[in-house]
């Protein structure tokens, strides 16, 4: 983006409520937020969507709105935007109320958002109806489960978003398929090499050059849930939801627990969620050679410990030296775990 464009994007930016205090922004309106998708933080990357799909040949673009949560309507071919990935200081109350905010940088904003725009397109062209992408895919008919049981170890499936999540049902494998061959830079041909999933990206491939440069049969722009028109306070919306800690994900506190220590006996000590975040990149390369897992699974641990950590309010009880060797024994016992928990489900 030029710099003058960007500054104009900076100036847009600006809120009142930024300075506010937890309580008080709790006890703000969304319509009050004054938030639309171009004086946003996510605008640019909507735009960067929109071009990365012109680039391909794809003719449509996906109408985007501010909303409460990520998703593409049944039957609109839109996507909504929730607020707190709009602007940093909602994504840091987001945190603080459920332990992590969804698309809250700029990455993870654009990996989501190529998976909602497979949803949107597939409402847009019908693909769905079609006979081939039902062979692929299976039906889009079949009832969505809460509670899919992943196999870590399927080669038949693309990874993209976390948990793997293209295997929750077919329109979500179409959508994280989609996704994964939208991604600019991809080598999807050469890191796919061999997996059952290489044929659905394919088939993706084929599709695409099939509608590229087509207008979509569905142009419906109706928008759901906006947050423009929503008279509720952040309060109650957080108070709705209620906790957001899967059950899964609370298996491991025990763990964390012994490996580390409560804020409230060592309250200076460091975090465990900002130590393990600041570690990654060195716990990667030993976790990866003694579990002889893929990236994928080691960064779906990583992310759960953190948000654990975080929620447990967790700090390190020595020093980094020592705590980086806990950490690692924690992530191999937690992968070791959760690979003999699914090893009957493995479909390689």
């Amino acid at each position: 983006m030029p710099p003058k464009q960007q500054l104009q994007w900076q100036r847009r930016r600006d809120q009142s409520w930024v300075g506010l205090t937890d309580a008080e922004l709790l006890n703000t309106r969304f319509r009050d937020l004054g938030l639309s998708r171009v004086n946003s933080f996510v605008g640019p990357d909507v735009e960067y969507l929109y071009e990365t799909l012109e680039r391909r040949g794809i003719r449509f673009k996906p109408h985007v709105w501010l909303s409460t949560e990520w998703f593409s309507p049944d039957g609109i071919p839109g996507i909504a935007i929730p607020f707190f990935a709009a602007h940093p200081r909602l994504a840091q109350l987001e945190t603080r109320q459920k332990g992590e905010a969804e698309g809250g940088n700029r990455h993870w904003r654009r990996r989501i958002l190529r998976h909602e725009a497979g949803h949107a397109l597939d409402t847009a062209y019908g693909l769905r109806r079609r006979s081939d992408w039902r062979v692929v895919f299976g039906r889009s008919s079949k009832p969505y489960s809460r509670d899919y049981a992943a196999r870590p170890a399927s080669r038949r499936f693309v990874q993209h978003l976390g948990h793997w999540y293209a295997q929750s049902h077919p329109t979500e494998d179409f959508a994280e398929t989609f996704a994964v061959w939208l991604q600019p830079r991809a080598r999807w041909r050469r890191e796919y090499a061999g997996w059952p999933a290489l044929r659905k990206l394919e088939y993706m491939d084929r599709l695409m050059a099939e509608i590229a440069g087509k207008r979509p049969c569905n142009t419906d722009r109706s928008i759901v849930a906006p947050l423009a028109t929503n008279r509720r306070s952040l309060k109650e919306h957080y108070r709705r939801q209620g906790p957001s800690e899967d059950l899964a994900e609370k298996r491991y506190d025990g763990l964390l627990q012994r490996a580390f220590a409560p804020r409230s006996t060592r309250p200076k000590a460091l975090p465990v969620s900002a130590f393990l975040g600041q570690i990654e990149s060195e716990l990667k390369k030993p976790v990866l050679r003694r579990t002889g897992v893929g990236t994928y699974l080691f960064v779906h641990v990583a992310s759960t410990l953190r948000r654990r950590a975080r929620s447990l309010d967790l700090v390190l009880n020595g020093n980094q030296r020592d705590a980086k060797k806990s950490a690692i024994r924690l992530y191999e016992k937690v992968i070791t775990d959760l690979l003999q928990r699914n090893r009957e489900r493995y479909v390689i």
